[in-house]
């Protein structure tokens, strides 16, 4: 039951999910390595997410983008794999952006209703819908076949005589062919492995800027090859080819940016990004997450995120922006729910769970982002990061304990769980263009840990092992308490300051905090440990000003441990401040309530 607003959202990268072949041979194809299917979220596997906590599930790879496989019977062109990543592609290279990935049909030609399918179980589920927008770059062969009426192809009427116009979609290289960056012999287009389309290079003429903005003929094999750049009506000096929202509009509201787009000129990018949004709202999405969304510019956010807004308000926009100089604008300007808090919170964090740093900087950040607390997803995992069980990041997945409950607990913002967290996936294989400590996003593969749980489509976690479970057991525990506490509504106070001056034993290994209910009712302590050693009988203190708000007269109150029920304690209360006696065993993560 929910009692409160949070959002816990569960990162799927949807071929992967359900895919129970365990071959994984690098650079294997589809028919070695098997891919998951839309049909695979069946509802019991999407009972058991929702089980999990989850409000909001985010299907990762959604939309058509290219791939190396052969649907030329279902009327889709090749892609040449010279520009495709992996075997599988990169889902960030979109090809078609009003159908879906065939790959992930069980009948190709009736692939978008199989989506539509999965929408409506998700929501019967009791689940919230997000698929990804990447406004930055298309791919380089992008070809819209199910286009709605009067929507053009991007760069379909672009002049390419010239290097920018407002209304190209591409920005152009004039008189220069394009040629393809030099591969590694690792990373040469499909591992080496012969192609028909190989015996003839990728053809481009003129050359567009690359995805990453690279205005060269011949990109770096780092830059974003396969993709290329869309032009908002930026020129090529920076400056912007549109109007400018007024200072004042950071203070105001979606209804408003809305009003101030009606009736003015945008350019053509604009409009067929809205287009696109406003299709997949049709089809019951319920939110988007954007993909580099710092590398278009904020008026466009407040376009587009306004217009969404006005069809349905309780649409969920998600922002992967990386300069915590910019955060204030895209939230604000841009009308955008949630950014990622990576830069900051989430690298900490990171420092923290593999001891490398002290818990003090947690709380310096929290500081310096309180005013956007509620807009900063937490996350551990996500598909462009380490996973945490890899002896690339902490090698552990039990580090997830403390450091879920702080990404779950700490405020009012959304946290996010990338599957197979949940039970420890390690990412220890090299699959070809993907590398070991992450899933790979451009390869077939499968996922071991994950599948145990899977257990052939029965989903039920009969394959786990007992350490899995038992981590599992933890997740679903705090993330169904998360979404169900009035307390992650309220207000949040910091104990570590007083406790790292208290000689009690804390130290830059824990961090303590409480939540208060609007209402006071529910008052909960919440303690993590990083350290990978017991450090006993810890007297943890509760500030004055935390007892004063919680209306307690000095006394003695009985402690409910909240996930397990277990070490049960007491609040003391003597001359206006709190002591409660609670055991830091390694790597402990434990939420308090008081009766």
């Amino acid at each position: 039951m929910k009692n409160n607003n949070k959002k816990v959202i569960y990162q799927v990268f949807t071929r992967l999910f359900g895919n129970i072949n365990t071959t994984n041979k690098p650079w294997g194809s589809i028919e070695e390595n098997g891919v998951g299917k839309f049909d695979d979220f069946t509802d019991k596997a999407l009972s058991e997410i929702k089980a999990l906590g989850v409000t909001h599930i985010w299907y990762t790879g959604v939309p058509h983008h290219a791939l190396v496989g052969d649907y030329a019977d279902f009327g889709l062109s090749h892609d040449h794999p010279a520009v495709v990543k992996g075997r599988a592609g990169s889902p960030y290279a979109v090809k078609d952006y009003f159908n879906v990935n065939p790959d992930l049909a069980i009948d190709p030609a009736n692939r978008l209703n199989e989506f539509k399918a999965l929408v409506d179980r998700s929501h019967k589920a009791g689940l919230k819908v997000i698929i990804d927008i990447v406004p930055n770059h298309v791919a380089r062969c992008y070809q819209g076949l199910n286009n709605p009426d009067g929507v053009e192809d991007f760069g379909a009427m672009d002049d390419t005589s010239v290097a920018y116009h407002r209304d190209n979609n591409f920005y152009y290289l004039p008189d220069e062919a394009l040629a393809l960056p030099d591969f590694a012999e690792t990373f040469e287009p499909l591992g080496g492995a012969e192609h028909p389309m190989l015996s003839q290079p990728y053809q481009e003429f003129p050359a567009k800027w690359t995805g990453n903005g690279a205005q060269k003929a011949k990109p770096d094999f780092d830059d974003w090859y396969e993709t290329v750049k869309v032009n908002y009506g930026v020129r090529p000096d920076g400056s912007k080819d549109f109007d400018i929202l007024p200072e004042d509009y950071m203070q105001l509201d979606h209804e408003q940016h809305y009003r101030f787009w009606q009736g003015k000129s945008v350019p053509d990018s604009w409009k067929k990004f809205r287009q696109i949004a406003e299709y997949w709202l049709m089809l019951g999405v319920d939110g988007f997450r954007y993909d580099m969304a710092e590398m278009v510019p904020v008026e466009f956010w407040s376009y587009l995120n306004s217009a969404i807004k006005y069809i349905d308000p309780d649409a969920f926009l998600l922002a992967e922006v990386y300069q915590p100089g910019l955060y204030r604008q895209y939230v604000h300007l841009g009308k955008m729910d949630a950014l990622y808090d990576k830069v900051d919170f989430y690298d900490a964090l990171k420092l923290v769970m593999q001891g490398k740093a002290s818990t003090d900087d947690l709380v310096a950040i929290r500081r310096k982002l309180a005013d956007i607390e509620p807009n900063m997803l937490q996350f551990l995992e996500n598909h462009d990061e380490q996973r945490l069980a890899s002896p690339q990041f902490a090698g552990n997945a039990e580090l997830g304990k403390p450091a879920m409950l702080l990404s779950a607990c700490i405020g009012t913002a959304p946290a996010m769980v990338y599957f197979g967290q949940e039970v420890g996936e390690a990412a220890d294989g090299d699959m070809g263009f993907g590398r070991q400590s992450r899933t790979s996003i451009f390869d077939y593969c499968g996922v071991p840990a994950h599948q145990r749980w899977m257990n052939n489509g029965a989903f039920d976690g009969g394959q786990l092992s007992d350490q899995e479970r038992e981590l599992r057991d933890f997740y679903q525990r705090l993330l169904t308490f998360t979404v169900s506490a009035p307390a992650l509504d309220g207000d949040c106070f910091d104990l570590h300051d007083e406790n790292r001056t208290a000689a009690n034993g804390y130290d830059g290994t824990m961090l303590a905090f409480t939540r208060t209910s609007k209402d006071t009712a529910q008052k909960l302590i919440l303690f993590s440990h990083f350290g990978d050693r017991d450090k006993g009988e810890l007297l943890l203190k509760v500030s004055a000003s935390v007892i004063e708000k919680w209306h307690l007269t000095d006394g003695v109150y009985p402690l409910k441990e909240c996930l397990y029920g277990q070490q049960p304690s007491v609040l003391h209360v003597e001359n206006g401040e709190g002591w409660l006696s609670l055991a830091a065993k390694p790597l402990s993560a434990l939420v308090f309530e008081v009766s």
